[in-house]
């Protein structure tokens, strides 16, 4: 039986400044299934979270088709097959 876990998925203007293709992560919460990214792309951190472990401002995480509502613990619930999708906030003038 194949299990099949979440699945971690970046934006196009993301992938272009790091490399973060999207992989499949084990993990019960979005924070989880982000560690388990991090530990294979450390980088990746500190582009996402900031010095205190949250969700940077231009940085916004859905679950299926919802924003995540936890942008401190990142502590929303993932299971078998959901996708978490990272994007960050476009702004210029």
């Amino acid at each position: 039986m194949v299990t099949s876990m979440p699945r971690v998925s970046f934006t196009p203007n993301l992938r272009r400044h790091l490399d973060c293709p999207t992989v499949d992560a084990p993990g019960a919460t979005v924070r989880a299934a982000l560690e388990n990214v991090f530990a294979g792309n450390p980088r990746l951190r500190g582009y996402l979270l900031d010095e205190h472990g949250c969700l940077r401002r231009h940085v916004t995480i859905f679950v299926n088709d919802a924003p995540a509502a936890d942008r401190v613990t990142l502590a929303d619930p993932v299971g078998e097959g959901d996708d978490i999708f990272v994007f960050q906030a476009l702004s210029g003038g």
